[in-house]
């Protein structure tokens, strides 16, 4: 069997053009490589070099050997990327926590993608909507929406997504009411509302004129998707972030009203101790989400 550092040392004498020039280059001594090509060549029973103190030519079955051994040691140091590569990879544990809408809108599209293509990083996904202590419940990463700005906490920030807050009906709806044309004319139609005292909507548009409207309270549900069935079933209008009711409107079950009003926006930001986010793994789960959620309002 070879010895593969004979093989390195003879490619670099031969590369080198001798081994005077392959000991400056490796930082090994001139003899120690001398003496194993003189090794390699009586293992082969075969002259590889013709040497003499002034030249360094190769044989011919040197010239042959030396091809071989070159692709042998490609092949090697392939080898080698490949096992690095894959120690590179990220893995572990990371631990998210969001909302059931962040969940269900922003994750549960990703998360797939994201395990595919880190084999070797686990996922753990905490769906709830009660306050989450990230440090001293130990997660990694928080994904959360929210329509003010976060307050300064001390932990790192990045925002994902802004995305607006769309009015939206059913066209079996509108077809049955008073024409929509302004925002006063909210006051005379059914209102899907998300909460008991959410009965005033702040709207503005892209000149910056802003107003409150009223709508006649129909329904009220803190639930996003219980709010666009009952949107698509003509219980009335409802003010919705854009990717909770996209499918729906592309699918034509609701059309935007007053397309030219926004109900505000919300923001989408991923949370995480400064110190977690370092790691290997989370932070390519933050890269891969960053790239994939920001691509939801397309």
């Amino acid at each position: 069997m070879l010895n593969l550092n004979d093989l390195v040392l003879f490619a670099a004498a031969v590369e080198h053009g001798g081994f005077a020039a392959a000991s400056r280059r490796l930082g090994v001594p001139k003899s120690t490589i001398s003496k194993r090509v003189a090794e390699l060549e009586a293992v082969l029973a075969a002259r590889l070099i013709h040497r003499t103190s002034r030249s360094f030519v190769l044989t011919e079955l040197g010239r042959d050997f030396y091809e071989h051994a070159r692709a042998a040691l490609i092949e090697t140091e392939a080898a080698e990327a490949v096992v690095r590569r894959r120690q590179a990879e990220p893995s572990g544990t990371v631990k998210i926590t969001a909302s059931v809408p962040t969940a269900q809108m922003h994750l549960a599209p990703h998360l797939p993608a994201l395990s595919r293509a880190y084999p070797r990083l686990q996922v753990q996904l905490e769906v709830t909507d009660r306050f989450v202590d990230l440090v001293l419940e130990g997660f990694d990463i928080a994904v959360r929406s929210h329509f003010a700005s976060l307050p300064d906490s001390g932990l790192v920030q990045r925002q994902l997504l802004i995305e607006p807050i769309l009015l939206v009906a059913a066209p079996g709806y509108l077809d049955q009411r008073v024409a929509l044309s302004s925002p006063a004319d909210l006051a005379s139609h059914d209102g899907l509302l998300t909460g008991a005292t959410a009965t005033q909507w702040q709207l503005s548009n892209a000149s910056g004129e802003t107003l409150q409207t009223t709508p006649l309270p129909r329904m009220v549900a803190n639930e996003s998707t219980v709010l666009v069935n009952a949107a698509v079933a003509g219980l009335g209008v409802v003010c919705l972030p854009e990717t909770i009711c996209r499918a729906a409107l592309v699918a034509g079950q609701l059309v935007r009203v007053l397309p030219e009003w926004t109900a505000g926006r919300v923001t989408t930001t991923i949370v995480m101790p400064h110190r977690r986010g370092q790691l290997p793994a989370v932070r390519a789960a933050v890269e891969f989400l960053a790239r994939c959620v920001g691509k939801d309002a397309a």
